[in-house]
Formats: structure tokens, C-alpha cells, sequence
């Protein structure tokens, strides 16, 4: 019995997984992203041409790997200093700068 309940929990574990229930959120990154990205890299994720013309740097589109894009947020790069993204909410925000790729 012990068995069967223990490969029941193992089997829903994996289940939920599998299917995306716990991927991340898209939807909830756009918040984050309009909070804590928008103002320099621009609604589309392209960039605010006025920032970048103020700061001396070329704007270049979105073409990352999560990874990346989850490694310069944390870290920052270039004159782009590290954001304040941990967690849910970094996996969110990659989410969702991944439906900007252009």
C-alpha cells in the first residue's frame, strides 16, 4: 500500500510538471516587466530611442536565450545595471521578454 501511494505522489508530481503547470507566467511578467524594464527597453522590448541616444547605446533587438536574458537581469550588462528580479518573478519577466523576440 505504501508503495502504491508513494508511486501515486511520484506520478502526479511528474504529471503536473510535464504539463506546465508550473512554468512560468507570462501574463504576471508583463506587470513586472512594465514596472521595472518598460521605461528603458520600450514597450516592444526595441528599446527607447531617447534613453539609448542619452546613454551611448545602440539598440538591438531581443534575440537571447533565457539564460541570457535571466543572466544580464541579474547581473547586468554594459551601462545596464542589475535588476532587482529574483525568483518567480525573474522567470516571469523572461517569459515574458521572450514573446517581444522580434
Amino acid at each position: 500500500m505504501r508503495k502504491a501511494i508513494g508511486l501515486t505522489i511520484i506520478c502526479t508530481i511528474f504529471a503536473l510538471c510535464s504539463t506546465g503547470a508550473w512554468a512560468a507566467d507570462a501574463a504576471a511578467g508583463k506587470a513586472v516587466y512594465d514596472a521595472k524594464c518598460k521605461s528603458c527597453h520600450g514597450a516592444d522590448g526595441q528599446g527607447n530611442p531617447a534613453i539609448a541616444k542619452m546613454m551611448k547605446v545602440e539598440l538591438k533587438p531581443l534575440n537571447e536565450t533565457s539564460a541570457d536574458i535571466k543572466k544580464v537581469v541579474t547581473e547586468g550588462q554594459g551601462k545596464m545595471k542589475p535588476a532587482s528580479v529574483t525568483g518567480a518573478d525573474l522567470d516571469n519577466v523572461v517569459a515574458y521578454a521572450k514573446t517581444l523576440k522580434k
